[in-house]
């Protein structure tokens, strides 16, 4: 394992583009701190971010996790750039000639994507932990470290995205049509999601049939793993209940989810290895 990923390792190092896409992924990761200097101001109606809760343990475990999922787009350019440098640079070729596998092939690519996964968790955790430790009005040791199963769902939601990331790259074997290739997947996904309303319209629980059915579907799992959080949020809940309303949905890590997410892994990466099996090189 530790020589695959060394391998992998030694090409991103030569690479710049990978290098600054990974350098702003982690800033932007970081900036996530700014959010507590954000303060919005309506007439006698001030707002101050930090001091809203957003940084409260364990709420943040929430917060930051779907936050920083938003930016893992970033490395997902250096994924499917790290697969389409393999074509253009004919490393790959060179790499089977020289003893690697294929299967080795995909599994340093494979153990790269758990790599880049991890340290974000790592990171995200560190950048909460801190934050929470300043603003949180709650620092008790339990309530400090509930909730953190959010981590093992960016975790997971990471793994699974950058699979799918490395499978297309190997697809299509251009970075540029990868990343297309997965907006239009999301775009697929989205008029499936709007077939179904429209089918199941007259039904009873619309809603219901819809997100039972859309669970399996792999972008729409991983959206899954980290329901929105603002909702969730205390100021959010009173407002509502001033007017009326009341919130009902569940907002945990569901373990059926991460079967499913898993289950989608295990697919990208088998398709991988199948498809550059197939291939001749």
């Amino acid at each position: 394992m530790l020589r695959l990923l060394t391998i992998e390792f030694h090409k991103l190092k030569y690479n710049r583009a990978s290098k600054v896409l990974s350098i702003i992924y982690f800033g932007l990761l970081t900036s996530i701190a700014l959010i507590a200097a954000i303060k919005f101001e309506f007439g006698n109606f001030k707002l101050h971010l930090a001091d809203a809760g957003i940084f409260n343990f364990p709420y943040i475990w929430h917060f930051n996790t779907y936050i920083a999922a938003i930016l893992k787009f970033f490395l997902l350019l250096v994924i499917v750039s790290m697969m389409s440098n393999e074509y253009s640079y004919k490393t790959l070729k060179q790499n089977l000639i020289d003893g690697l596998s294929k299967k080795e092939f995909i599994l340093s690519k494979f153990y790269t994507v758990i790599a880049f996964a991890l340290v974000s968790t790592i990171f995200v955790f560190i950048v909460s932990l801190v934050l929470g430790l300043v603003y949180s009005d709650y620092n008790e040791l339990p309530i400090i470290f509930s909730d953190l199963d959010y981590l093992l769902a960016f975790f997971i939601k990471l793994v699974g995205f950058f699979s799918f990331g490395l499978f297309l790259g190997i697809l299509v074997k251009r970075s540029a049509f990868a990343v297309g290739a997965m907006f239009v997947w999301l775009i697929a996904e989205s008029m499936f999601k709007g077939y179904l309303y429209w089918a199941f319209k007259d039904a009873v629980h619309t809603g219901d049939k819809v997100d039972g059915i859309m669970q399996f579907l792999p972008l729409e799992a991983m959206t899954n793993l980290i329901k929105e959080p603002f909702s969730r949020l205390g100021a959010v809940r009173s407002a509502a209940n001033t007017m009326g309303e009341v919130f009902t949905k569940s907002y945990a890590v569901e373990f059926t989810t991460i079967l499913i997410v898993s289950f989608w892994t295990f697919v990208f990466i088998y398709l991988s290895f199948a498809l550059l099996k197939k291939r001749d090189l």
